[in-house]
């Protein structure tokens, strides 16, 4: 079996774009991916696709879109992958198999999604699809709600966790400012975050505004390479571990404040490469509010259960803590078109690895993990990442 390696990426900035749909959003960093891996398009074997969409556009057969905006990919083998949230990394994870088996060498990952020209209403609607319709279809606030239960249901076994929420959120939006793709490049400060105000209001109490991510435009590619190919260019980075789990859809079927699958998924990806959680030099993982990412704090074996606040108000996860977490802004302030937010984590993850994440990047970036999930902690994926040497 040949382990897969990430040779090329490309980013598109993450916000209300220009780009009137996925096909516009794919040719801004399809091409560009190629080139930064340093090969011709003509040596990509196979396309992975990531698209959520699931309303956001009647287009709903992307897999042979990039085609448009690099044709020299015409007949090669594309397929389009979904996983609600974790669609970009399914799509990744995808392409790694692939080549794993033997199947190719070099592959190109494209993730993308167009959900700003969807009314707020409708975008609210759409993402409730990544709930079990049939026991939370009528929840209010759409997919916030949804967390905003799995925030209630935290607090009541654990006390007001309110402080600890204001910190993640404003420790990620202010390592947002430090990314050339996020979307909200603004330090909005620990008091702003904590307080209800007219400008930061209850979304779906407790949660506020400001610990729900963005509604986004934008696209991330990669290009992957079996690791004698990745050897023989410019620079490479290895998959030390790729693990993915699912658990029930229906919160009710399990304990939605413990995210056992995730739990799972990030057990088996540090023994399957060989290392503990304190090996890590720092983490990407899925704050698509504020109380997931408290929760994966416990999830990945940081904190005990109840005491994932602690990671934070201790300064364990910031920029200079012991194991830094989002230092690219997170789904919190980079934003998250869906289809494109796992592909865009393995790309940040890859700039760390690689010293070239500008002023993101950290002093120490040996080994990376990168946690994305579909639904809540339902489809669950880590990725474990070094340098290849």
């Amino acid at each position: 079996m040949s382990e897969a390696c990430i040779v090329g990426w490309a980013h598109s900035p993450f916000g209300k774009l220009e780009a009137p749909d996925i096909e516009s959003l794919m040719a801004l960093v399809a091409r560009d991916a190629i080139t930064d891996a340093g090969i011709a398009p003509a040596e990509i074997e196979g396309v992975f696709v990531g698209v959520f969409n699931n309303g956001f556009s009647k287009q709903d057969f992307p897999s042979s879109l990039v085609f448009q905006s690099v044709p020299e990919l015409r007949f090669t083998p594309a397929t389009r992958y979904e996983n609600a949230c974790a669609t970009g990394t399914a799509a990744v994870h995808g392409a790694r198999d692939w080549i794993a088996a033997g199947r190719g060498r070099i592959a190109l990952v494209v993730g993308a999604e167009k959900m700003t020209a969807t009314p707020g209403a409708v975008v609210g609607d759409i993402l409730l699809n990544a709930s079990y319709r049939a026991e939370e279809g009528d929840i209010p606030a759409g997919f916030a709600g949804v967390f905003g239960r799995i925030a209630e249901r935290y607090f009541q076994a654990y006390g007001d966790q309110s402080d600890a929420l204001a910190a993640i959120a404003a420790k990620n939006h202010a390592n947002g400012v430090d990314n050339p793709y996020a979307q909200m490049r603004k330090d909005l400060g620990y008091a702003f975050c904590r307080e209800v105000s007219d400008k930061n209001p209850y979304v779906a109490p407790p949660l506020k505004r400001t610990d729900c991510s963005l509604v986004s435009d934008g696209a991330a590619a990669l290009v992957l390479a079996d690791e004698e190919t990745a050897r023989a260019l410019g620079k490479a980075v290895k998959f030390r571990a790729a693990v993915q789990i699912n658990d029930f859809l229906p919160l009710s079927r399990r304990d939605p404040t413990a995210f056992e699958g995730a739990a799972i998924a990030w057990n088996r990806a540090l023994s399957q490469a060989g290392i503990v959680l304190g090996d890590l030099s720092f983490v990407e993982t899925h704050d698509c509010f504020t109380i997931a990412e408290l929760i994966e704090y416990e999830a990945m074996g940081l904190a005990a259960p109840g005491q994932g606040a602690r990671a934070i108000l201790d300064g364990v996860t910031r920029k200079d803590g012991r194991l830094p977490v989002n230092r690219s802004g997170g789904l919190k302030s980079k934003g998250h078109p869906i289809g494109a937010t796992g592909v865009s984590m393995h790309a940040i993850a890859a700039m760390q690895l690689t010293g070239t994440a500008c002023d993101m990047q950290l002093p120490r970036a040996d080994l990376g993990g990168v946690f994305n999930m579909g639904g809540a902690a339902v489809a669950n994926y880590v990725s474990v990442l070094e340098r290849l040497s």
